[in-house]
């Protein structure tokens, strides 16, 4: 399938009658708003959701909260994502609400988001625990795996390698899973993921190791990988996103399409930085940036970044 170049803000925020003159072309939204579908038609922009997977409110469901080493639920503050994946009623809820928005809406993508085990990584030091040891889910992982462990010190001491493995295939499951049901109602539409923004070996492998988002595992399911580049919520400079799609080649699939989502906190630099990488970003989406498109200083400055990233690929496969 040919993925089309879309560029504009996640979020809400109404955007101005001209936003179109500046290149936004397309808007990222949470779930399935009906308001929000209705704005991108009015202003012919394409409409894309993003669809949570796995988080939920910790207060409301406590027995979503993923088991640590210790036998405990693990820590958590304002900011976490990941449940315990042997919640299959919770787990069947977040179907229904996907298959009840694809029977309502024509979304030209969905993205689906917090497809990860727990943890958080929008921050300079992230809290990373190894997770998700209830005994159901052990029970699986043996049953999955032929493997006889009794507990998460020795499944971590003797089957490190295997926990991280089957946790990367049970996301992939997923992704897969949920990318067929849409595929299945809407042929045409893109299937995104936003991605835990690490390369492979930072953090000692915690892109795998903790949150289990394999590039290769998830490329069956997964036409576009979007790594959230939050420059400054995560202690990077500006040259971030120039700097993870230099390397991106080294683990992102042959065949598969990378498009950044970046922070309107360090708009323009980081954006303008991206603008300049040698592997362009395949379209867009800025964070919050709605309001953006108000001052049309920065306006301008989005197209001017819009316009270099075209610039720099082949073909051009505007919508």
């Amino acid at each position: 399938m040919a993925i089309p170049l879309l560029f504009g803000p996640y979020g809400s925020g109404e955007l101005p009658a001209n936003a179109k003159d500046y290149g936004v072309n397309a808007r990222w939204f949470h779930m399935f708003n009906e308001a929000a579908f209705e704005a991108c038609m009015a202003q012919q922009l394409e409409p894309c959701v993003e669809f949570k997977t796995f988080r939920a409110d910790y207060q409301s469901h406590p027995e979503l909260v993923p088991i640590g080493v210790d036998g405990q639920p693990i820590r958590y503050g304002r900011l976490v994502q990941g449940i315990c994946l042997s919640q299959k009623e919770y787990l069947s809820k977040i179907e229904e609400e996907l298959l009840a928005g694809l029977k309502q809406f024509k979304p030209r993508g969905i993205w689906l988001d917090y497809l990860t085990y727990a943890g958080w990584f929008e921050t300079p030091e992230p809290d990373l625990q190894e997770s998700c040891f209830c005994p159901d889910c052990i029970a699986d992982f043996c049953e999955s795996c032929a493997i006889d462990a009794a507990n998460p010190a020795e499944i971590l001491a003797n089957y490190a390698e295997e926990w991280k493995h089957y946790k990367c295939r049970k996301i992939a499951d997923f992704a897969l899973r949920y990318s067929r049901l849409i595929k299945a109602h809407l042929p045409d539409c893109i299937v995104g993921a936003y991605m835990c923004p690490w390369t492979p070996d930072e953090f000692d492998g915690a892109l795998t190791r903790i949150f289990a988002q394999d590039y290769r595992d998830l490329a069956e399911a997964i036409d576009v990988y979007t790594p959230l580049i939050y420059c400054s919520k995560s202690g990077r400079g500006p040259g971030w996103g120039r700097e993870w799609l230099a390397q991106s080649a080294g683990f992102v699939p042959e065949g598969r399409q990378v498009q950044l989502i970046l922070d309107a906190k360090d708009f323009p630099a980081s954006l303008e930085d991206t603008g300049r990488s040698e592997i362009p970003s395949l379209g867009i989406q800025l964070f919050a940036g709605a309001p953006l498109f108000h001052d049309k200083d920065k306006a301008i400055a989005f197209q001017r970044s819009v316009e270099a990233i075209r610039n720099r690929l082949p073909v051009d496969r505007s919508v």
